[in-house]
C-alpha cells in the first residue's frame, strides 16, 4: 500500500475504506448474465422465497384488517369523549377502549411479523454458494476467476501509485487501466491514516479468500468422483448419497427415543422427503455418522 500525507482525512475506518475499495473492484467489472433454467437447487431456493413471501403477504392483509377494524371501532368514540367515572357505562367504556388498543397491538405485531418473513425472503440464496448446489463446482470456478482478476488488478494499482508523484498522473493512469473515473477517485481518496491504494489486508483478505475457494472446488471435485455407499447393518440401512450430497440413516419404522437422541447429537436431523435421518456429506458427516454406527453396535474397522 502507497502512503501519501494529506491534510484531510475522511472519517471512515481503514478496514471499511479498504473492504469497500477492493468490493468496487469486482463490481466495476460486470459478469456476464447467461440467461439458463435453474437446476434443481435454485429451484428448491426459489420456491421457497416464494412460500416465504406469500406468507408475508398473507400476514400484512392480515394485519391491515385487524388496524381497519380498530379504527372502525375508534371512530364510534366521538373526538375527545373522556371515560365518565362513575357512570353505569364506566366498565363498559373501559373495556370497548381496551379492546381497541388491543386490536390495535395484534395489527402491529402482526405487521412486524410480515416483515419478518419479508427479510427472510429477501434473505433467500444470498448465503454463499452451497455445496448442495450441483452447479457449485462452476460458481465457485467463476468467483475464483473473479478474485483473481482482482487480486491482479489492485497490484497494477498499487503499482501504478507508486510510479506515479502527482495526483492527476495517477488517476490518469488508473483509468487507463480501465478502473472507471469515480472509482479511480475512490482509490486515490486517502484512508484515515493518509494511505492511498489498496490497504496490505485488502491484499492478504483477497488472497486467503482465493486459496479457501480453491480448496473447496478441490473438495467438490473429490465428492463428485466419489461413489455412493450403503450398508444394510442391523436395523437400519447407512448411505451416503453423492447427488444428494447426504450421509443418510434409515430405518424400517421410527426409531427408538434412545435413537432418536443419538442421531440429534450428531447433528442428523429427521428429513420426512427422503424418510432418513441426514446430514451433510462431507468428513465431518461421515465422522458423525460413524460415531452413531459404534453407538448402534455396529463393528467397525
Amino acid at each position: 500500500m502507497h502512503h501519501e500525507e494529506h491534510k484531510q482525512q475522511p472519517e471512515q475506518e481503514p478496514a471499511q475504506e479498504a473492504s469497500s475499495k477492493a468490493t468496487r473492484v469486482g463490481q466495476d467489472v460486470s459478469p456476464e448474465q447467461v440467461g439458463r433454467e435453474l437446476n434443481w437447487y435454485e429451484q428448491k431456493l426459489a420456491d421457497r422465497r416464494e412460500r416465504l413471501q406469500e406468507r408475508a403477504a398473507k400476514i400484512s392483509d392480515e394485519s391491515g384488517a385487524l388496524y381497519q377494524r380498530a379504527k372502525t371501532m375508534a371512530s364510534a368514540i366521538p373526538f375527545g369523549q373522556p371515560i365518565l367515572v362513575g357512570h353505569h357505562s364506566e366498565g363498559r367504556d373501559r373495556r370497548y377502549r381496551d379492546r381497541i388498543h388491543s386490536t390495535y397491538g395484534k395489527a402491529f405485531a402482526l405487521q412486524d411479523k410480515a416483515k419478518h418473513y419479508e427479510q427472510k425472503a429477501a434473505a433467500v440464496g444470498t448465503g454463499g454458494i452451497s455445496s448442495d448446489d450441483p452447479d457449485a463446482i462452476e460458481k465457485l470456478q467463476a468467483e475464483l476467476q473473479q478474485l483473481e482478476a482482482n487480486q491482479q488488478r489492485m497490484k497494477a494499482a498499487n503499482q501504478v501509485i507508486r510510479k506515479h508523484k502527482t495526483l492527476e498522473a495517477r488517476h490518469a493512469a488508473l483509468v487507463a487501466q480501465g478502473f472507471s473515473e469515480s472509482l479511480a477517485s475512490q482509490i486515490l481518496t486517502p484512508d484515515c491514516f493518509g494511505g492511498i491504494g489498496f490497504a496490505s489486508y485488502a491484499l492478504s483478505n483477497n488472497n486467503a479468500n482465493i486459496r479457501r475457494i480453491r480448496q473447496r472446488i478441490e473438495d467438490l471435485q473429490k465428492r463428485r468422483e466419489a461413489s455412493d455407499v450403503e450398508v444394510e447393518a442391523d436395523g437400519y440401512t447407512y448411505r451416503e448419497d453423492v447427488d444428494e450430497n447426504r450421509v443418510m440413516f434409515i430405518f424400517p419404522g421410527k426409531p427408538d427415543e434412545p435413537t432418536r437422541q443419538l442421531l440429534r447429537q450428531n447433528a442428523f436431523k429427521w428429513s420426512p422427503r427422503r424418510g432418513a435421518w441426514v446430514r451433510q456429506l462431507n468428513n465431518a458427516g461421515r465422522w458423525a455418522a460413524r460415531q452413531v454406527r459404534k453407538s448402534l453396535g455396529e463393528a467397525l474397522e
